[in-house]
């Protein structure tokens, strides 16, 4: 997976489409990321005992990976992402501005 946590990347698809976060964790096992003030649901609860109310609790969902670009911290713009070799390290690289990812 080329998305890590920290990485702010751009929603291309769904209700959130075109809003921009940061990635506060990632699932490649289900291939899904976790991103900030994205894809919020509301979760309904009853009250457990009598006399208590219920609530509403706002939850984040992850989206699947395949919905959403990377955002280039140099330029700024939506971006692939390619790897380069400097000595024994692999890095991340931009496609467009060849600048590098940390």
């Amino acid at each position: 997976m080329k998305i890590k946590t920290g990485d702010h990347v751009l929603l291309l698809a769904g209700k959130d489409r075109a809003k921009k976060g940061k990635v506060l964790q990632v699932f490649p096992r289900h291939d899904r990321v976790l991103i900030e003030g994205v894809n919020r649901r509301v979760k309904h609860t009853r009250p457990k005992k009598a006399g208590q109310k219920g609530q509403r609790i706002e939850l984040f969902v992850p989206v699947h990976v395949s919905n959403v670009k990377l955002v280039c911290p140099k330029c700024g713009k939506s971006t692939r992402i390619g790897y380069a070799l400097q000595g024994p390290k692999k890095y991340r690289k931009c496609r467009e501005c060849k600048g590098e990812f940390e």
